[in-house]
Formats: C-alpha cells, sequence, structure tokens
C-alpha cells in the first residue's frame, strides 16, 4: 500500500524510543500521536474546526456504534466518514469488538462470529469478521481495524489461549474479506493477555500474515499498570520495526510516556473528553476539579503553561460557574483543554526524543506529576 507507510524518522539515543511520520491518503502525521476519540463521527462538543486548532492528527470513530446509528449504507452514500463528518484528516475505526463484548452481557461467542443484542433497543445482532470488515470498508476509514475478541481481565491461559487461537482465525478471514486495501490500511490486533507464551504466539502470527500495522489490544481493562505495561513488552518485541504499533484505549499520561518509552506509535483513549464532561482536568501540576469551592473566586487559567483556547481565553472561576450549571459551552471548553494536553505532550515527547533526551523528559516530567510508582493513579 503506497499511500500508507511509517518512516522512521529518528530512534532516540538515550531511551530507543522512536519519532516519526505515519504516511495516510489523507495526509502525513508525526508519531507518537494521541489520537481523539469521535465514537459517533463526533468528538463531544468540539467541532472539526477546534480539532484541527489543536493540532489534532488522527481521529476514531466507532465502527460498532455507527452500524446501528445512521448504518454504514448512509455514510457510504454521503462519502464516507470524511465527507459525512466534514474531516479531511486522518480517520480509524475500530473493528466493534470492544463494545461487543462489554456492551451486551448476553453475547454468544462461536466460531462464525457474536451473536449479541443491541444496547439501544435489545434486538438481537450478528457480528463475523466478515461483516466487521465490509461496515468499515463503507465508512472509508484510512485506518481500519481487525476483528477480535477482547477478553476480560483476569482470565485463565486455557480460556486466553483458545480466544487467541479463534482470532487469529478471525484476523485472517477479515483480511480476506477486505476489500479497499488499496486505500485502507488493515491492522492486525495482538492479544494474550499476561500470558507471555500467548502474547509472542499472537504477534508472532499476526506478522507472519502481513498486515500494514499492528494493534496492541486487550489493555487498560482493569489490571494494574505494571501488568499493563507487561503486556506491552511481551506484544512489542515481535513486531516488525518499519510498521506503526497502536497501543488501543490508552490515554493517561503516563501510561502514554510509558508506552512510548516501549515503541508504541499510536494511542488512543476518551478518558479526556470522558473526565472533562465531569470536571475533572489534566494539568502541569496534576489533577484539577473545575467544581471545587476553591475555584469559585479564581480568575487564573486552568494551566498557565498549556497554550490552548480555553487556557487562553477564560478563567477557572467561569469554568466551574459554567460546570456548575450544566452549560454545553463549559463542556466543550474543557473538553479543548484536556484533548490539548494530551496532544501538546506528544508534541513535546517528539522533540525530546529528537533531541535524544527522552529518558530525561519522562524522569522530569513524572517528577512534576508525582508519579515515582509505576502503579500510581496517573489519571
Amino acid at each position: 500500500m503506497k499511500n500508507f507507510y511509517l518512516e522512521i524518522k529518528h530512534v532516540c539515543k538515550q531511551s530507543g524510543a522512536r519519532y516519526g511520520i505515519l504516511h495516510t491518503p489523507h495526509g502525513s502525521v508525526e508519531t507518537p500521536i494521541f489520537m481523539p476519540v469521535g465514537t459517533l463521527a463526533t468528538v463531544k462538543y468540539l467541532s472539526p474546526e477546534e480539532l484541527k486548532d489543536m493540532n489534532a492528527g488522527i481521529i476514531l470513530s466507532n465502527t460498532y456504534h455507527l452500524w446501528l446509528r445512521p448504518g454504514e449504507e448512509v455514510v457510504y452514500q454521503a462519502g464516507g466518514l470524511h465527507k459525512f463528518m466534514n474531516y479531511d484528516g486522518p480517520i480509524l475505526t475500530d473493528s466493534g469488538g470492544f463494545q461487543v463484548f462489554s456492551l451486551s452481557a448476553n453475547r454468544k461467542i462461536s466460531e462464525e462470529g457474536v451473536m449479541f443484542r443491541n444496547h439501544l433497543n435489545g434486538d438481537k445482532m450478528f457480528l463475523t469478521p466478515e461483516k466487521s470488515i465490509q461496515i468499515q470498508n463503507k465508512l472509508g476509514a484510512d485506518i481500519i481495524m481487525s476483528f477480535d475478541e477482547c477478553p476480560p481481565y483476569p482470565v485463565s491461559h486455557e480460556y486466553m489461549k483458545n480466544s487467541v487461537e479463534r482470532t487469529l482465525r478471525w484476523a485472517k478471514r477479515g483480511k480476506e474479506a477486505h476489500q479497499r486495501s488499496e486505500n485502507q490500511a488493515l491492522f492486525g490486533i495482538v492479544q494474550g493477555g499476561d500470558f507471555e507464551d500467548l502474547r509472542k504466539m499472537s504477534a508472532q502470527a499476526l506478522v507472519e500474515m502481513d498486515f500494514p500495522g499492528y494493534s496492541i489490544g486487550g489493555t487498560s481493562i482493569g489490571e494494574p499498570k505494571d501488568v499493563m505495561y507487561r503486556m506491552i513488552d511481551y506484544s512489542i518485541k515481535y513486531l516488525p520495526f518499519d510498521k506503526p504499533r497502536y497501543l488501543m484505549g490508552v490515554g493517561s499520561y503516563d501510561a502514554i510516556v510509558e508506552g512510548v518509552l516501549r515503541g508504541v506509535d499510536m494511542f488512543d483513549c476518551v478518558l479526556p473528553t470522558r473526565i472533562a464532561r465531569h470536571g475533572a482536568l489534566m494539568t502541569s501540576k496534576g489533577r484539577l476539579n473545575i467544581r471545587d469551592k476553591k475555584n469559585e473566586f479564581d480568575f487564573t487559567s486552568i494551566d498557565n503553561e498549556c497554550d490552548c483556547y480555553t487556557c487562553k481565553n477564560y478563567t477557572k472561576a467561569y469554568l466551574r460557574h459554567l460546570y456548575k450549571c450544566d452549560e454545553g459551552f463549559g463542556k466543550r471548553l474543557l473538553s479543548i483543554h484536556n484533548l490539548r494536553f494530551l496532544i501538546r505532550l506528544t508534541e513535546q515527547i517528539r522533540e525530546a526524543i529528537k533531541q535524544d533526551r527522552f529518558l530525561d523528559f519522562k524522569n522530569e516530567f513524572f517528577e512534576k506529576m508525582g508519579l515515582n510508582d509505576v502503579n500510581a493513579r496517573g489519571f
């Protein structure tokens, strides 16, 4: 696929972390990168123009949710996700697998696929590897995901082995069903839980299938941070150096730094916008709750080190007022700040890698944030 490839520009001499440029049909982006999540073809409360202003590159949409509403045929006839949501940068869609397994308690897994109930109306639905790829082909994102099972944590070795083997068979079926390989990069997803032998088996089998990129799945689902980092280590050493590596569903600032140290290029998570809607903010001095009484008469910005639209124009007192009144404008402003915080963090990470000082950056950042314990809550 000539219009999709990762160009590694520099490897940090101090840490081994990578800086690169990911080329896609809808433009090139620098890596490591944090990707905002727009589940229903919209990042909640934000416009595409605001995303561009904060230097967002790739954004995500969700196959499962768009399949239910408005339906992939609507998006296809609109000209694909880029035209439908008026975003001209790169877009990634997930497979829908995580939602099938997390939203439906009464699911039934078979070799063919998964029978489950629509979480909106209770209707029975059936999703297969082929169907997931067909939906994603119609949605038209630049990067699409293989259909996989995301097992809970923890499970037995036997359960995980059976799950990984089935997921590999599903990956092969999905790759064979993929009809738009000339302009959509299909990623394989490494599973295996906290079992080193299964992570190795999953990664090596996917590499043999020769995907344009690889995701590390099954993390950030309730396991301790040190376990998550082990899962990354178990997976990443078997993945090709010259292809993108995507850690799915991870968006706390400490995990992004630790992931980059381990060789990850791409991150996504709903965390920054979700916690913003509940008044929680990421700052250069750690966590800030805008609803706190101490902010009532505080006429300073959220973070004097931040360059986002919110910090340039609004005070904590005003933002607290909007939050207490449940104003949508407040949720938008808080979301802008949190997203820009993580995007700016990846900008700083890239500069540190290019300067061969990423370990120094990590130590300085963790000390400032009070994150000396690996399992400390980074957010």
